[in-house]
């Protein structure tokens, strides 16, 4: 690819190695979490959130459980500030939730900001100030040295500090050196410490470093080296909360964030399905469904993702991904057949050994601890499907438990419509298929009725048998019931078969009063073809099986003989 010349690195790496983050396996307790939904995923979108649907995104972040939300740029427009002031004054911030406002680092603007705020819970409100501080920025937009860009952020925090001082104090602040990626790590310490010369942090009154990936420029570790230094020689670091806002250009905006964790960081500001600006920010649900499939409280109420999913797309008019983490409508779907069967597997093991850890192969997380269910959302039928995946929904959705010899017999049938037609079957699908295919079949022979007597050893049967519209009575005998049919059928029709393989059980599946049977055959061609049998007697459903293998038989010989 032409062009990769006029590319270079970016970002800058502490002056000393920091890799203390390395000895670590995985997180161990959840970060405080900062949702930005309303601040920045809103101002990345074609068209803003109108107020009222900031209010209902804001009553699903709630509920979701974050205490922290930014909820706006009050100073931005209209709609931002009335929004903070409709949380105020129509007392909606519960308690335990803490709302945030950003403001630049600009007098008026951060005047606005602290209007907008006015009368709520001073303890409950973080305000967030910024300036950028890349060299990039530095030398491009704002054309000013380190001291000047400095100079701002200390000046920003003064102003801070003595707005909230004049409204009674109590608010709580946090800055970000914007761009710290593309910061020389040595200065955003040197900026970030002479804000906190400011602010003064107590263990009272902890203030919030954020140390923002607002474009990203490196791999995940080179960011938590950075985040490392900047925890190991922060001031005050004791009442310093160290925040991370990775922005996904690269990709690895999880990563980055999970690194930064492990290097010291304490909090994650981010958005539900890494909504932001260009490529996002770090998708929340991603970080914390990581750790709960690793076995750690996230904090956060994921369990119903269908309706989380539902009032995201209704309110921001983006869709979710099929295959977002955690949340896209196929992320936990099978169709490939050896997946399927490894799945099916899976889950078998599951009920027999009555496992509670779970470990069900391709299958990282239980679909239904987010409010999926198996029946829709794993096992899929198309034409990349096996003998696995639709034995699996025939038994745990229908109740059929399929002999492993007819499996294969039916994953074809299966796959071959669903290629002939090129589209998904659906589990209804699939049964109707099955149960049309397999099931009772009376055509060209139909059972009307049949009664057994005993002759000394053996059982002598009785069938009374429709074919092209001729009634007639036939009798057979064998050693067994299903034995007896099968010699009358011989004796008495111009077919030839041996039973192969017989099996029943009751149907455990929306009809528990019923028995169904499978039945083998090898016809006079030497195939095997089977049939199914349902009854409300157990003998009955086994005739009817047998008749059924039968059917199929001739129906595929006589096709056969049509082309020929």
């Amino acid at each position: 690819m032409k062009g990769f010349e006029k590319y270079r690195r970016q970002y800058f790496m502490p002056p000393k190695p920091c890799l203390e983050w390395t000895k670590k396996e995985y997180i161990e307790e959840a970060p405080i979490w900062c949702s930005v939904d309303l601040r920045d995923g809103n101002q990345s979108l074609i068209i803003p959130m109108s107020l009222e649907e900031k209010l209902e995104f804001f009553k699903l972040l709630v509920a979701v459980g974050f205490k922290e939300i930014e909820v706006g740029f009050p100073a931005a427009s209209q709609t931002e500030f009335d929004f903070v002031r409709t949380l105020i004054e129509e007392d909606l911030i519960p308690d335990d939730v803490t709302i945030q406002v950003l403001t630049q680092a600009r007098e008026h603007i951060i005047k606005r900001t602290f209007e907008a705020v006015k009368g709520a819970k001073r303890e409950n409100v973080i305000v967030h100030l910024y300036n950028s501080t890349s060299k990039a920025q530095r030398e491009q937009v704002f054309r000013k040295s380190k001291e000047e860009i400095k100079q701002i952020a200390v000046d920003g925090a003064r102003l801070l500090q003595e707005l909230s001082e004049r409204d009674g104090g109590g608010y709580r602040f946090e800055y970000s050196p914007e761009s710290f990626t593309g910061t020389e790590v040595e200065y955003a310490l040197e900026v970030c410490n002479a804000v906190l010369d400011v602010w003064k942090p107590t263990a009272d009154h902890k203030v919030i470093i954020n140390l923002p990936v607002t474009v990203e420029m490196s791999m995940p570790h080179v960011y938590a080296s950075q985040i490392e230094y900047m925890c190991k020689h922060m001031k005050d670091r004791e009442h310093v909360v160290i925040s991370l806002h990775p922005h996904n250009d690269r990709g690895c905006g999880v990563a980055d964030s999970e690194l930064g964790v492990l290097a010291g960081a304490d909090r994650i500001e981010g958005t539900l399905f890494g909504n932001g600006e260009r490529t996002g920010n770090v998708d929340i649900i991603t970080l914390a469904m990581n750790m709960y499939s690793m076995g750690v409280d996230p904090q956060l109420d994921f369990s119903d993702m269908p309706h989380i999913v539902d009032v995201y797309e209704q309110v921001t008019r983006m869709k979710v991904g099929y295959r977002q983490p955690y949340a896209g409508q196929l992320v936990f779907a099978a169709f490939s057949g050896s997946h399927q069967d490894a799945i099916a597997k899976g889950m078998h093991y599951r009920d027999e050994q009555q496992e509670t850890q779970w470990t069900v192969p391709y299958l990282p997380l239980d679909p239904r601890d987010v409010g999926r269910q198996y029946e829709t959302d794993v096992i899929r039928i198309n034409s990349q499907s096996g003998k696995g995946g639709v034995a699996y929904m025939l038994e745990e959705y229908y109740g059929y438990e399929l002999p492993v010899d007819m499996r294969e017999g039916i994953g074809y049938f299966m796959k071959g419509i669903s290629d002939a037609q090129h589209r998904e079957l659906l589990p209804n699908e699939v049964r109707d298929l099955f149960e049309k295919e397999y099931r009772n079949v009376n055509t060209p022979y139909a059972m009307e009725d049949f009664h057994f007597a005993r002759e000394g050893g053996d059982f002598i049967c009785t069938l009374r048998v429709v074919t092209d519209g001729e009634r007639k009575n036939i009798v057979g005998s064998g050693n067994g019931r299903l034995d007896a049919v099968s010699n009358a059928l011989r004796n008495n029709t111009n077919v030839q078969f041996d039973i192969m393989d017989y099996k029943e059980h009751a149907l455990t599946k929306g009809s528990t009063s019923k028995a169904v049977s499978y039945v083998k055959i090898k016809d006079c061609r030497g195939l095997d073809q089977w049939g199914v049998g349902i009854h409300d007697d157990i003998i009955t459903s086994s005739v009817m099986a047998l008749f059924s293998a039968l059917n199929r038989a001739l129906a595929q010989r006589r096709a056969q003989e049509g082309k020929g």
